[in-house]
């Protein structure tokens, strides 16, 4: 069940272990040494993580509790101030809830519509479809770089072209591609990107908005509270600098460190041989899978998709077959997965879903 949750390595919980231990303080506000060693560590973390997706500045890498809350916070603040009533927002099909029930409530907020994607029978993205959706009126397209359902990669790059070439902007939630392949934002040219830690070796509490920083300057806050600021008086306040003018109160500190010790141990194992790897248990996964009696795979081949396998077996509910497998020890997720949608265009309440990662064996 790794597309819900990836385990730690020992760098990780090393690092949280240290930064609680030995090296805590708030950051940003002290002056004394625990808190500079505290603040250093933390910003370093960021730094390292906008290399990690080839980011411009440091200055474009927003932290949030998880990639949910980044993109709640583009959907209210670029979002509140950019569409209204008669605009529309491109979302797909393949969407988990994440990316999909925001953009909802953007629309009941200002009277803008949602227009979507749907998915093929192999399930793939209908690029045809996205074509006849994209008008004058297209504000944003808001789609997933993986699907975390039927694994399916979608080409990132050449959505975000047609959307620019229609004058919209591009939301990329990168939850599932950025563990498994990662992300380039200047090649893949977004002007925002999604992303959690903890499906990426790092620990939950902690998630990644990366946005152009011309647009995170003219974005209002989202929240606010202590250090998003730099003067408050009586009837107004000025806004602090970029990251800060959008991480609000004390953040999760030791959660940040470890993930950019998370960035980095992925780094140092090399993401092309991550997806080398995941494909070839995935492959084998389809093969072994495809030649049960009665059971019935989703989505397209190993070639075009990342880590996850979802299928059905005749005569099984998904989680009667998921509470049989946990009692021979193998953990795999049953249900809609926080895509309703989706297993709606499957033509099923829910699937069973195995899920792979580096550490994921063929004889497992």
């Amino acid at each position: 069940d790794n597309g819900a949750s990836a385990q730690k390595p020992r760098q990780v919980i090393d690092a949280i272990t240290r930064a609680y231990e030995g090296e805590y303080a708030n950051v940003h506000r002290g002056l004394h040494a625990l808190s500079e060693e505290a603040t250093e560590a933390y910003e370093g973390a960021r730094k390292r993580i906008g290399r990690f997706v080839n980011a411009r500045s440091f200055r474009e890498v927003i932290f949030t509790r998880n990639a949910t809350e980044a993109i709640n916070l583009v959907a209210y603040s670029w979002g509140s101030a950019n569409i209204r009533a008669g605009d529309e927002i491109i979302v797909t099909d393949m969407e988990h809830h994440s990316n999909f029930v925001p953009w909802q409530l953007l629309a009941q907020r200002t009277g803008a519509t949602l227009r979507f994607i749907p998915v093929t029978d192999d399930g793939l993205l209908d690029l045809d479809v996205y074509d006849s959706l994209l008008g004058p009126r297209t504000r944003i397209v808001a789609f997933t770089g993986m699907s975390n359902v039927l694994g399916t990669i979608t080409p990132a790059r050449e959505i975000i072209a047609r959307a620019h070439a229609a004058g919209a902007k591009a939301l990329v939630d990168a939850s599932q591609l950025i563990p498994h392949l990662g992300a380039d934002v200047r090649t893949l040219d977004a002007d925002f990107m999604a992303f959690t830690g903890h499906k990426m070796l790092g620990p939950t509490g902690i998630g990644v908005l990366w946005a152009r920083r011309e647009l995170l300057e003219e974005m209002p806050p989202f929240l606010g509270g202590g250090d998003m600021i730099r003067e408050v008086y009586h009837e107004s306040s000025r806004w602090n600098d970029l990251p800060w003018k959008f991480e609000a109160g004390t953040p999760s500190i030791a959660e940040g460190i470890g993930l950019g010790v998370a960035v980095d141990y992925l780094t140092t194992v090399g993401l092309d041989k991550i997806h080398v790897h995941e494909q070839n248990v995935t492959q084998y996964a389809l093969e072994r899978l495809g030649a049960i009696k009665g059971l019935t795979l989703y989505g397209p081949p190993a070639a075009q998709r990342g880590g996850v396998v979802s299928f059905n077996v005749d005569n099984i509910h998904p989680h009667d077959l998921a509470t049989l497998l946990d009692q021979r020890g193998i953990a795999i997720r049953a249900g809609h997965h926080c895509a309703q949608p989706l297993t709606e265009r499957l033509g099923v309440g829910s699937t069973a879903r195995a899920s792979f990662y580096l550490y994921t064996l063929r004889e497992e």
